[in-house]
């Protein structure tokens, strides 16, 4: 995260969490899992204040793939539990938030018929990776089929399905020829994780009065039972006090606990990376299906249809937290070579790559244990030394953040002396209420919800969900203007600002809208809702500058753009 040198007046909302300097329940992180905890909790009427020291799902939650799923591979670890709650709730994600949460299909390729056999339960018992080893097709059977048992949950999504080669050609006609077979099941796509974790976050806040979230602003020490917090838009430095504080920074976990006055050793992250290509042949190639398989290294990959774009990863490196996670050079390298490896006549090269991301998961500490067999399960650990309880979650992934938030939320009732009035579990999401799940439904809704937006009815409906009828009406309500080729508008901006607590233009470009991963963020594009912003957020010129150019190198540094500096004239 870039820190802007040109200090902001302070928010109101700050304002006021300053001036009562009191909560019942802090939570420090505002990826997924903080804020699915923070939704629960203001469920239950608890006061709850959660603190994110960047934007909201702008660290690891923002460097996913986009995937929710059971995670098959996870059965070979003997996460059985892990794998059967992940199921459960994708499949309750696609009920409660399907706006943002769609089946998808998948497709393994396999090469042989009994690799994997006699190493695959040594890599089961040992969790060491040793030599990498194929797993056959015989061993991906059993894995779909017990799959398939954790699956059943009245259709849902279809069973899988094996292929010999012939027909796997026929419908994926790009395909190494050399395959034997492929396996497809379902999983499930995720097209907007930032803002599906905006949309749990604005249901929180709905919820109850006390429940309040602040953006840029971080937990810099801890006295008795008050966290000292710094607001990083105006650089006001303030305490609040709680009865519990929860600690749900992710990769950062130790770091954080050691600005609280703690010292703790609890993870052990790994960087995943991905590129995103502009490239119609590729697009085409996957027939709209997500390819799922391993590389002759041992390593899970995937290569992804999304938003008119190929989104292909991810690696698993050991990681240190201090350090901006970035895609390297042989990263991409490693990419083109695994899509070469599936679908060997399409050549792939680096100006196809409109964007790259990279982000450390919140592993737990893994010692010698290879980073794709550490555990994705998560735990709660509770430190009682202190004035107020500390609470630190270990781990953690997209797929279980429901479960995991009320899971977290029952040890902090426990420790308030609380109990639980409502559960989350089948409680729809945000713009998922009342989603329209046909074609036919979904022009009716348009029609009576959206009437006169045109071809952008679509396309407000995908970002919103039925909160788009909200957005729509505040769009009526005044003149507006297309920004950034009609990817959004000056009234969208508006809206954005007036209820999505944007502070700064990185919100709108990588967070709020798809520009930047789609490609479409360059230089004119972000001076033009920099210019759309400065009135709404209160900015003079020398920080509309500053907003530009610090988005600019954002873009560079961190995703891969090559955007030149605009001199202004």
């Amino acid at each position: 995260m870039i820190d802007s040198t040109h200090a902001s007046p302070e928010r109101a909302d700050v304002r006021a969490v300053r001036e009562s300097g009191r909560t019942t329940v802090l939570v420090i992180g505002g990826g997924i899992n903080g804020i699915s905890t923070f939704r629960d909790l203001a469920l239950q009427g608890v006061d709850v204040l959660l603190v994110e020291r960047g934007d909201f799902a702008s660290g690891a939650s923002a460097a996913s793939s986009h995937m929710i799923h059971g995670g098959i591979r996870y059965l070979e670890n003997g996460e059985f539990r892990l794998v059967r709650e992940s199921v459960e709730e994708r499949n309750g994600l696609l009920k409660i938030a399907p706006h943002y949460v769609k089946p998808l299909q998948t497709t393994i390729p396999i090469y042989s018929t009994f690799s994997g056999i006699l190493s695959a339960p040594l890599r089961f018992l040992t969790h060491k990776s040793g030599k990498p080893k194929e797993r056959g097709a015989f061993l991906i059977k059993v894995g779909l089929t017990i799959y398939d048992t954790f699956s059943r949950d009245g259709g849902t999504v279809p069973r899988h399905r094996f292929l010999g080669r012939k027909k796997s050609l026929a419908e994926l006609p790009s395909l190494d020829p050399d395959i034997k077979y492929t396996a497809t099941y379902y999983d499930a796509s995720m097209h907007d994780p930032e803002r599906l974790a905006l949309d749990v976050l604005q249901d929180g806040r709905a919820a109850h009065p006390g429940a309040v979230a602040l953006n840029y602003v971080e937990a810099v020490g801890r006295d008795g039972d008050s966290v000292l917090l710094r607001d990083r838009e105006s650089g006001t430095e303030f305490a609040v006090s709680a009865d519990v504080i929860v600690n749900a920074s992710g990769p950062w976990t130790d770091l954080t606990n050691e600005e609280l006055g703690l010292q703790s050793r609890f993870m052990g992250g790994t960087k995943g990376s991905h590129i995103v290509l502009d490239h119609p042949e590729l697009l085409d190639a996957t027939r709209g299906r997500e390819i799922f398989f391993e590389h002759s290294d041992g390593r899970i990959v995937l290569i992804y249809p999304l938003k008119g774009r190929v989104l292909v990863g991810t690696t698993d490196i050991d990681a240190d937290p201090r350090e901006v996670p970035v895609c390297t050079e042989e990263e991409i390298d490693y990419f083109f070579d695994l899509i070469h490896h599936v679908f060997p006549t399409i050549s792939v090269t680096r100006e196809q790559i409109v964007y790259n991301f990279s982000g450390i998961r919140p592993l737990p500490r893994h010692e010698d244990t290879a980073p794709g067999f550490v555990s994705r399960d998560y735990r709660v650990e509770v430190d009682r030394q202190g004035a107020v309880p500390l609470v630190s979650l270990v781990g953690g992934k997209w797929t279980t953040f429901r479960a995991l938030g009320e899971s977290l939320s029952n040890q902090v009732l426990d420790l308030l002396g609380r109990t639980r009035t409502v559960s989350t579990a089948g409680r729809a999401i945000g713009g998922g209420r009342e989603f329209p799940r046909t074609e036919k439904a979904k022009r009716i809704w348009i029609q009576e919800n959206l009437p006169g937006a045109g071809a952008r009815a679509e396309q407000l409906l995908a970002r919103y969900g039925t909160r788009a009828a909200e957005v729509w009406a505040h769009v009526e309500q005044g003149p507006d203007a297309p920004l950034a080729g009609g990817d959004i508008s000056t009234r969208e901006l508006e809206w954005m600002v007036q209820n999505e607590m944007v502070a700064r233009l990185e919100d709108v470009i990588l967070r709020r809208t798809s520009i930047a991963f789609t490609g479409g963020a360059n230089a004119e594009v972000l001076d033009e809702i920099a210019e759309a912003l400065a009135p709404l957020l209160g900015w003079d010129r020398e920080r509309h500058d500053a907003e530009v150019e610090q988005t600019r190198l954002l873009l560079n540094e961190r995703h891969g753009l090559h955007l030149p500096s605009r001199a202004r004239g």
